[in-house]
This record gives C-alpha cells, sequence and structure tokens, in this order.
C-alpha cells in the first residue's frame, strides 16, 4: 500500500483491529497480542512483536504506518525537573515535564500543538493551534517520560497530569481515548485516580465529561473568580462565564463524587488583592473543591510577576475553612513555563 495511505495501527481499537486482522486471515486473538505490544509494553516498530510470525509482521508493515514521537530536545533543572520538546512524526514539536517529589513523580502532558485560547499569561497561548494531537502522540508522551523517570529517578510514574500545551477538552475524543488506555489492564494499568484532566473552562465539555463516566481528577484553570479580570486574561471566558463553569463542575462532582481542584496562578497586581481573594471564596463555596494557589513562573512574551503574598494569600483562603494547597514553581533555571521551550524552537 503507498505510505501516504497508510494509517497508523495505533488510530485502532480492539474491535477494529480484530476485524482489519481477520479480513487478512488471521486468528482474532492475534489482535490482542498486538495491542499489548501497542499499548503495554511500548513496541515502536512491528519487528519487536516477537511473538507474531515473521509473514504477518511483513502484512502488518504492509498496512500501516507508526506515526512515532522523539525526544528532541530534554532540559534538566537543579530541581530534578525535566523539560522535554518532543517531536512529533509530521515535524511539528510539543513538549512535556518530569516532575519529581520525595513522594511522587508526575508526568505533565500536552493535548494540541499549540493552543487557540490565547491565555495572555501562558507561553503557549502564543502558539497558534496546528492541530490536535493523537491518542497514540498523548500516550507516548508518557512512556517517554516514564523511560526518563526510569533511567534518572529509578522509579515508575506516580502520577499524570494534562496540563501541557493545549486545551484537552477541545481534543475530547483523543484525549478521553488516551485516558481509558492508560488506565486499562491491558494497557499502563494506572488507576485514573492518578490522571487529572485540567481545563480552561469548556462548561459543556465539562458535563459530558461527567455524563461518560470518566473517574479522573479534573481540574479548572481558573485565575480569578471575577468575569471580567478573568476575560482580560483568558479570552475563553466570554464564552464560558464563571457562572457556567460553577455549575457545570457542580455537576461534575454530583455525577461523580470528585471534587474538583481550582487552579489558580497568583499574579502581582492581576489576582493577588484582598478583593481577589474574596471572590475566590465565594466562588469556591459553590460545589465542593479544592485549591491549588500556583506561584507564577515568569514569561519572556508578557508583562507578569510572580506574587510576593503567596503565602498571605493562602492563608487568608485556609481562614475561610477552603482546602489549600502552594504548588511552587519549578524548573525556574530552564524554559519550564507551559510553551517556553516550544517558542524557542518556532523561532
Amino acid at each position: 500500500m503507498d505510505a501516504q495511505k497508510k494509517i497508523d495501527i495505533r488510530d485502532l481499537d480492539l474491535s477494529s483491529l480484530t476485524d482489519v486482522l481477520k479480513s487478512m486471515g488471521e486468528s482474532a486473538y492475534r489482535a490482542k497480542q498486538i495491542f499489548q505490544w501497542l499499548w503495554q509494553k511500548g513496541a515502536r516498530n512491528f519487528e519487536e512483536m516477537t511473538n507474531l510470525s515473521k509473514p504477518l509482521r511483513a502484512k502488518l508493515v504492509a498496512e500501516f504506518n507508526f506515526h512515532i514521537s522523539t525526544i528532541h530536545t530534554a532540559q534538566f533543572s537543579k530541581d530534578g525537573t525535566i523539560k522535554v520538546a518532543f517531536e512529533l512524526y509530521d515535524g511539528n514539536k510539543i513538549e512535556g515535564v518530569l516532575i519529581p517529589t520525595h513522594s511522587r513523580t508526575t508526568a505533565c502532558v500536552s493535548s494540541q500543538v499549540g493552543c487557540s485560547l490565547d491565555c495572555k499569561f501562558c507561553a503557549t497561548g502564543y502558539l497558534k493551534r496546528q492541530r490536535n494531537l493523537s491518542c497514540a502522540e498523548i500516550f507516548d508522551q508518557v512512556w517517554l517520560i516514564n523511560e526518563l523517570a526510569e533511567k534518572h529517578y529509578g522509579k515508575r510514574l506516580d502520577n499524570i497530569v494534562y496540563m501541557g500545551m493545549g486545551e484537552p477538552l477541545l481534543n475530547y475524543a483523543n484525549v478521553v481515548r488516551s485516558v481509558l488506555i492508560i488506565s486499562a489492564a491491558e494497557g499502563l494499568g494506572m488507576s485514573p485516580q492518578r490522571i487529572t484532566i485540567s481545563t480552561a473552562g469548556i462548561a459543556k465539555m465539562i458535563q459530558k465529561l461527567a455524563d461518560d463516566g470518566i473517574k479522573t481528577n479534573l481540574a479548572l484553570s481558573l485565575h480569578s473568580a471575577n468575569n471580567k479580570k478573568r476575560s482580560a486574561i483568558m479570552p475563553i471566558n466570554e464564552s464560558n462565564t464563571l457562572e457556567m463553569l460553577a455549575e457545570s463542575l457542580a455537576y461534575w462532582y454530583e455525577k461523580t463524587g470528585i471534587r474538583p481542584t481550582l487552579e489558580y496562578t497568583v499574579i502581582e497586581g492581576v489576582n493577588d488583592g484582598l478583593e481577589e481573594e474574596k471572590e475566590l471564596v465565594i466562588f469556591a463555596r459553590k460545589f465542593p473543591s479544592k485549591i491549588n494557589l500556583i506561584e507564577y513562573n515568569p514569561i519572556s512574551l508578557a508583562n507578569y510577576q510572580p506574587t510576593n503574598r503567596l503565602d498571605a494569600f493562602a492563608a487568608g483562603l485556609e481562614k475561610q475553612k477552603l482546602i489549600v494547597h502552594i504548588r511552587r514553581s519549578r524548573g525556574k533555571d530552564i524554559d519550564a513555563a507551559c510553551g517556553q521551550l516550544a517558542n524557542q524552537l518556532a523561532q
């Protein structure tokens, strides 16, 4: 078959793969073997599938492509963070991050090439969205970051967060499929409770996530609990207002029983005052929630700075009996803010 007409074998679910194998005159159980090679063993080509006959492997080579992602660049921070630029089969580049702590090892992965949401404080917001990532391209990030974790820290990944480049809920089908494969027994077998999907706030898709029974953790990139102020730094708020998001998050909790996390990057002079603190308290009480206060990692593309009120802001929220965690910025000595490395590579 013409290479241009071949599809990536990893675009097929198990049922479709079974049908293809039957049409080749192969037994159905071969599909499960191949599926395990793809998603449990992370095979990068058909020659690795050593329990398949050579004639079958030749058939697969003739019929399918492998659109493999590779590590293009890796930056190593003094604090242990590893920032990775991945090169995709078509030459596009995306980012992922390995974040090790004493208690856990986390992979932060991307869901799109670039982003369409134009958040003013985020480096990815200054990259034009090129396309969605396939399920396999999301999986490859996890697989390769896990290899880095094993090589450099001697342990496997504990957690995965969809907090890299792009808006996961605007690539819904591929993100959900990747979650299901990563958590499946014939995949990586990671509990959905160790996976977090982070969204800038697509209200109807949050509700769909709940309706579809996806039991990951959910994080909302909030960053302001005032519609006018949030719209100024996150244009998505104009079509997905705080009222709409509160309703969708309440619905999420009702359907799943999982408290959503409110991600709030605290930026000097933008959202770090006492008034903003009060607004956040009011919003957070509309449904059971947790709050992550994030130390801002400045980018050269925007004139925003981290606040010196981070601890005071957290203390004010805790006085109101809210669940609050502070996430200190990692990888300050490398291009660790989302989109920084990809922006450099795009220049």
